[in-house]
Order: C-alpha cells, then sequence, then structure tokens
C-alpha cells in the first residue's frame, strides 16, 4: 500500500475546536461508539494523540489508547488542544514518515501510521461532534487520504486487520460525501444523531 504525507494540522485544528465546544454537561452523554460517552471519547483522543505522536518520533508507548470516562484528565480542555498540535507537529518533519513507527503494538511502515494517526483523529473528532451537536467541517486532503487508507484496508485479504480497528460497514450511497463515505467505511451511520 503506498502512502503519501499529509498534514494533519488542518484537521487536528477542527478538532481542537470541537473539544473546546464540549459542554460539561454533555461528557456522559452517548456517542457512535457504543459504550463509549463523551468524557470516554475525550480521554481516548488524549491517548492516541500521545501514542501518535510518539510513533512519530519512534518511540513506543505500552497499551492501547484507553476509552475511559473516569480516567479522562481535569485539564482536557486545554490539554487536549496542546496535544493535537503537538501530533500534528510531530508529523510535520518528514523523517517522521520514514522507516516503521509502533502503537500499542502494532508496527507499521510510518507512512502508514500517519495515516491511521490522521483517520484516529479525523473519525474520532467527528464521534464527538455529532455526539455534541457541533459542525464538523473536514480538511478535504485529510479525508481523501483516510478515505484512500480505509478503502484498501476494507479490500478483500484485510479482514482480519480491518476487524481489529473498524465496525462492520455501513452502506452509503457510492455518490455520497467523501465524509460520509469513510464513516460507512469505518462502521458508522453518517446519519448517526444521539
Amino acid at each position: 500500500m503506498q502512502m503519501r504525507t499529509v498534514d494533519l494540522t488542518p484537521q487536528a485544528a477542527i478538532v481542537a475546536r470541537v473539544v473546546d465546544g464540549v459542554r460539561a454537561d454533555q461528557l456522559g452523554d452517548p456517542t457512535p461508539c457504543a459504550g463509549t460517552p463523551v468524557a470516554g471519547m475525550l480521554d481516548h483522543l488524549a491517548g492516541l494523540t500521545t501514542a501518535f505522536r510518539m510513533a512519530a518520533v519512534k518511540e513506543t508507548v505500552s497499551g492501547a489508547p484507553r476509552a475511559s470516562a473516569d480516567a479522562l484528565a481535569p485539564d482536557w480542555r486545554t490539554r487536549l488542544p496542546r496535544q493535537l498540535e503537538e501530533l500534528a507537529s510531530a508529523w510535520r518533519a518528514p523523517e517522521a514518515w520514514e522507516g516503521m513507527a509502533e502503537v500499542a503494538g502494532a508496527r507499521l511502515p510510518s507512512g502508514a501510521m500517519g495515516i491511521v494517526a490522521l483517520d484516529e483523529v479525523l473519525v474520532h473528532g467527528w464521534d464527538l461532534a455529532v455526539a455534541t451537536g457541533q459542525p464538523y467541517p473536514v480538511d478535504p486532503a485529510s479525508a481523501e487520504a483516510c478515505l484512500g487508507f480505509v478503502t484498501e484496508m476494507s479490500r478483500p485479504g484485510n479482514e482480519e486487520m480491518r476487524g481489529r480497528q473498524f465496525g462492520p460497514v455501513v452502506p452509503v450511497p457510492d455518490d455520497a460525501a467523501v465524509l460520509d463515505r469513510l464513516l460507512g467505511l469505518t462502521g458508522r451511520s453518517p446519519s448517526w444523531r444521539p
């Protein structure tokens, strides 16, 4: 699978604005990820931004990024935007896209890992936005890169790897918007509402 470098900055900034728009009274609300409330999604974003930033600089972190509402750091509102910027900054370095990278025991070519990082930010940003009733614009280049990655992951022969990352495909029309097609391939209904 040929991967190209992409700039995570535009989508990371969008997700930071979504984080800023989360109200305290929404922390217990459901998200499209069954069993994961808004607070758990915020915690997951905090963990994945750290893990994928470390992957960019070729450091490993033990364990998978969690999604625990009970573990959400009290300073999440200031911490998450900073971590999103640090993640994007780490992947702006050309060497981040070279060699191999590891997250939660998964070792991939760095080019693939960078796209996985972007996909995590973009899709979980949508989870958070829709759960909290916020608009969610997507950076077109980010959405196209993620759609290409998830489409490739959904091809025959990739079932095991795909099954560990995404839910069952939700059918959407072939002419649907890029974001809707991406969401469907990741097991989300683009029309999901709390």
